[in-house]
């Protein structure tokens, strides 16, 4: 697929994260800007990371989107919280393509009047507590920007502050 002009990893802003269950304690840790621009990307720095622990990543892309990542032998469990932004964002049409979910067929003009919708596993998290269903609130919640979703998300899995202090650490 062609970069879409948000696509230059230089342009795109946010952050992604790994984060590690290791036994009864969190371990957050952030990953290479280029995980933003590349699903393959993300999908390979989780793995590097040989964790003994269960391994997922939280992308947030430009705090207009984000992305659940969890590696599994048999393929990634993923969950994007906009379908919308895989019509500017390579990485978003990457995970739709591997939930085999066609781009949406959307003017671009259009997608300011258009409430976005997550794809995805909603479940991806389950096993650490937080339910689809309460995914899906977190999800739905078009009011906040993507970098508050993944607070959401930490602090239901009781991982808050591990994230707070990366992303203090890397000035977001």
């Amino acid at each position: 697929m062609a970069a879409s002009a948000n696509d230059s990893e230089g342009d795109i802003d946010g952050f992604a994260v790994a984060v590690v269950r290791e036994e009864t304690s969190w371990k957050v840790t952030a990953l290479k800007s280029s995980a933003l621009t590349n699903l393959e990307n993300a999908e390979r720095q989780l793995r590097d990371l040989r964790a003994a622990g269960a391994v997922f990543g939280l992308l947030d892309v430009d705090d207009e989107f984000f992305i659940v990542l969890r590696p599994a032998p048999g393929g990634s469990r993923l969950l994007v919280s906009d379908a919308t932004a895989a019509l500017d964002y390579d990485v978003a049409a990457d995970v739709l393509d591997a939930l085999n979910i066609d781009i949406p067929d959307l003017d671009p003009d259009d997608l300011d009047d258009i409430e976005p919708w997550g794809e995805g596993d909603l479940g991806v998290l389950s096993d650490f507590g937080l339910p689809d269903a309460v995914m899906a609130v977190i999800v739905s919640d078009t009011d906040l920007y993507a970098d508050e979703q993944i607070g959401m998300i930490a602090a239901r899995l009781g991982c808050a502050d591990e994230l707070s202090k990366v992303l203090d650490a890397l000035g977001h």
